[in-house]
């Protein structure tokens, strides 16, 4: 038994250094730049495999798995044999192929698959088997798909032409995803990290508490402000609600809300700091990758419709708390911010100046990310006497290296599916199937993109979901005819929310056991607070003047605005049955029917709805009774 313990010790510490070791990585890439293409992709896909097998964890790579046999620890470390046998035949004949063109064999063709099984089983054991069956599917039509009748027909593809192409080259598992994952969104993971262990995220809190207060369920709001603050720079809304929501939902909870509300306001904040400008959770640098739209026309696009969710989500927290008579808090338990909490704060606000200035002098979004590291590293190790340890600095840099890993290995599995894609020719054929199915009826197809991007997210971290959702269903928004920025904005949208979308709302999940409450209630009741970021997608199609960069107008821009506040007022409402007080379902079916009409850019259909709404709540001010009210706990 102490042998074993050894033995785990041992690999445990290994993991940690090797995650050290790729953050690390991740840093001199993002300042310094490439220096061996291949060794680069292969590190990037590589460690982080490495980290995930010497860590003996669950699902995810911080908390240790318990009860670890010699049956696993004889299995993973086989697979750590395998991982250095199949990266070194990928990395020697890659690099060998440069010079000179050399014969597959069937050495080969073995070495990738057992690379691919590697791939699949890490994929499947830190994200579940939504993303493991999209693997399972994009490899069974790569291979069967000769054999479909119609419009799905393939070119027959052989498996060792799927090893040699997917493994052993830049077209699969080592392909773009990985390439442009590693390179810009891992800095600004090991950014977050910094700013969580120096303590700037509590600092954050405590400012967002202090501005709150006064609001009715105030503790619900900071949590709001809170994560849409400090999630805008994580690349992984389970992470922002895990290192945000252990301080808010308590608090939450304490309010008087219940526990699945709590989690889900947490699960919800965290999952819109994706769409929140100026980083957007490091995804508008890879949005500014794939589309060659400038970053700064990505960020003043996506302002409006952001202010848009969280104006959203503010109005039905604040709408849950009058339903369930909580007060304000008191003014003597509202936090004070002293002289120090100001200048605490520099060590985010002034790293994510830096990171935006660096940006419009045209400089990389790596190198962004690398100064606004540095400079958030400095900033913390003046102003966080607890953080000039060594070894808390250390700890920072693990942390973030095992959350760079756990992305980075789906990055890799996302590649593999990429490649698939590009072989069959599917992405091309997809497109056309539902321009057939939806003929020129833009509603119709946007309603199926949208049900795609929610499934191919769900279990995704952001940056890897926006990236899959795009390259699978890119050549079906190419085909709708619309504004680029608008339609890769939808698709992070619906990437984002799938986040907190049943049945794999991993953000909603993560926040479940920290308030207590069952996870698919909450997934549920983060729909409900979500409930704008559905619609807001569509708004930015159809009233192109919220990006205010494409077809604006002034008018078009306020009508927008009074479409959207009708729409979410009378659909917010409707879903909760509160507004001035309880509803009724008639009132309530009214409301929501006329809050969809709403949106419809026809003018008339729009105007009729606004008025039925407007009358609804006319009808409801001269006859509805106020809520009881009751003062917030302590």
């Amino acid at each position: 038994m102490e042998v074993k313990l050894r033995i785990l010790s041992l690999s445990r510490w290994l993991s940690d250094a090797t995650a050290l070791f790729l953050a690390g990585l991740a840093t001199y890439i993002a300042g310094f730049g490439v220096f061996d293409d291949t060794l680069v992709l292969a590190g990037t896909a590589g460690i982080p495999m490495v980290v995930s097998v010497l860590a003996f964890s669950g699902q995810r790579l911080e908390d240790l798995r318990d009860g670890v046999g010699w049956g696993s620890i004889l299995f993973n470390y086989l697979m750590l044999v395998s991982l250095a046998v199949v990266f070194y035949f990928m990395i020697t004949r890659v690099q060998q192929n440069l010079d000179v063109f050399i014969e597959f064999t069937t050495t080969d063709f073995i070495i990738g698959c057992v690379g691919f099984a590697l791939v699949f089983y890490l994929t499947l054991k830190h994200f579940g088997l939504p993303i493991f069956l999209v693997l399972v599917v994009a490899a069974a039509y790569a291979l069967l798909g000769h054999h479909l009748p119609g419009a799905f027909n393939s070119p027959e593809i052989t498996w060792s032409s799927i090893s040699e192409k997917l493994w052993y080259s830049t077209d699969g598992v080592f392909g773009r995803p990985v390439a442009v994952v590693g390179q810009i969104v891992l800095v600004y993971i090991l950014f977050g990290a910094v700013l969580e262990a120096s303590g700037a995220g509590a600092t954050l809190l405590k400012f967002a508490f202090a501005a709150t207060g006064r609001l009715r369920g105030g503790p619900a709001h900071a949590a709001i402000v809170g994560s849409a603050t400090f999630g805008t720079i994580n690349g992984a809304a389970v992470a922002n609600v895990v290192s945000t929501g252990v301080f808010t939902i308590p608090l939450i909870k304490r309010t008087g809300f219940s526990p699945r509300f709590a989690g889900a306001v947490e699960a919800t904040a965290s999952t819109g700091g994706q769409i929140m400008p100026p980083v957007m959770g490091a995804v508008a640098f890879l949005m500014a990758d794939v589309t060659g739209i400038p970053y700064i026309q990505i960020i003043v696009a996506a302002a409006i419709p952001a202010i848009f969710y969280y104006v959203s989500l503010f109005s039905v927290v604040w709408l849950e708390a009058r339903k369930q008579g909580i007060e304000p808090v008191p003014v003597d338990e509202r936090p004070k911010l002293e002289l120090m909490d100001w200048l605490r704060s520099s060590s985010f606000f002034v790293p994510l100046g830096v990171i935006v200035f660096l940006l419009l002098d045209g400089r990389t979004a790596q190198q962004a990310g690398f100064w606004g590291m540095v400079t958030a590293l400095i900033l913390s190790l003046v102003l966080y006497r607890d953080f000039r340890s060594p070894r808390k600095i250390v700890k920072a840099f693990i942390r973030g290296g095992k959350t760079s890993a756990s992305i980075m290995i789906v990055v890799a599995a996302i590649g593999f599916v990429v490649g698939a894609i590009n072989m069959t020719g599917i992405g091309i054929k997809f497109a056309a199937v539902i321009s057939d199915l939806a003929g020129d009826n833009l509603f119709l197809s946007l309603i199926v993109v949208m049900l795609g991007c929610l499934i191919l997210g769900m279990g995704v971290p952001t940056g890897a979901a926006y990236l899959i959702i795009v390259l699978i269903i890119g050549p079906v928004l190419g085909e709708l005819g619309l504004s680029l920025l608008a339609v890769h904005l939808f698709v992070i949208y619906y990437g984002v929310l799938s986040a907190i979308t049943p049945p794999v709302a991993i953000a909603a999940f993560a926040a479940a056991p920290i308030a207590g409450a069952e996870p698919i209630e909450t997934g549920f009741a983060s729909i409900r607070l979500a409930i704008a970021g559905f619609l807001i997608p569509f708004i930015m199609i159809y009233h192109p003047s919220v990006l205010i960069l494409e077809n604006f107008s002034w008018v078009g821009l306020l009508w927008a605005i009074a479409v959207f506040l009708a729409s979410t007022a009378a659909i917010s409402t409707s879903l909760g049955a509160f507004s001035l007080g309880r509803i009724g379902f008639y009132q309530r079916s009214i409301r929501m029917v006329a809050g969809l009409s709403v949106l419809v850019p026809d003018a008339m259909v729009a105007g009729v709805s606004a008025a039925v709404i407007l009358a609804s709540f006319l009808v409801e001010r001269m006859t509805g009774a106020a809520p009881v009210v009751r003062r917030a706990k302590a």
